[in-house]
């Protein structure tokens, strides 16, 4: 018995081995960019008041309910297309891409957590700190997606700096500090994701 767990343990580490060399084609496009219309729907709603963004945990809990229902729509699909692009392999590479993201999505909820809880005054410093976290992780990304994700990654992360740069003269969250960066960003990503999926079944 110990012959064959040392057998199976050996498989499941060439999965993983031959599943981080290959790029990752669960990221659907058209999902994607729904995400970021999303974003541009919830910031618009916000700047006209028919979404309330009374005080900072209202706002937080609006785009926190964004960031959910997209992760659920992006992972749903994210395993469907797994499983129909990579075949045996899906299971690794689905292991893969949640190992790498969920690390950003936990740092953007301490994060959050320990500024709403002792430091609320700065909470104007959430948008801009989340957008460097998703710009970075896409950077990293890149071994296992297409290399033109970096635009994305480059979008995200100076898009950040950009809104950390302008809320430091009002102190204040607004809802576009959320919607054109995340809006933009999804959009961009999901343009990218189509053109080297053309590419890869071009060349198939």
């Amino acid at each position: 018995m110990s012959d064959l767990h040392k057998a199976l343990a050996d498989i499941g580490n060439i999965r993983l081995r031959l599943a981080a060399g290959t790029v990752f084609r669960g990221f659907g496009p058209s999902v994607i960019a729904v995400t970021g219309l999303l974003a541009l729907a919830t910031a618009t709603l916000q700047s006209t008041e028919l979404v309330p963004i009374d005080d900072t945990v209202t706002f937080v809990l609006v785009w926190t309910a964004v960031a959910i229902v997209s992760a659920v729509l992006i992972g749903v699909e994210m395993v469907a297309r797994t499983r129909r692009h990579h075949g045996g392999l899906a299971d690794a590479m689905l292991f893969n891409a949640v190992e790498h993201f969920l690390p950003v999505g936990a740092a953007g909820f301490v994060l959050c957590t320990i500024l709403l809880r002792f430091a609320p005054d700065i909470a104007w410093l959430l948008p801009g700190l989340w957008e460097m976290l998703i710009g970075i992780a896409l950077f990293v990304a890149m071994r296992f997606l297409p290399r033109s994700i970096s635009f994305a990654g480059a979008w995200y992360f100076l898009a950040g700096a950009t809104v950390l740069i302008m809320s430091c003269q009002d102190r204040a969250l607004s809802p576009w500090a959320m919607g054109i960066p995340f809006g933009v960003g999804q959009l961009l990503l999901a343009g990218l994701l189509l053109v080297a999926a053309e590419g890869d079944d071009g060349q198939d």
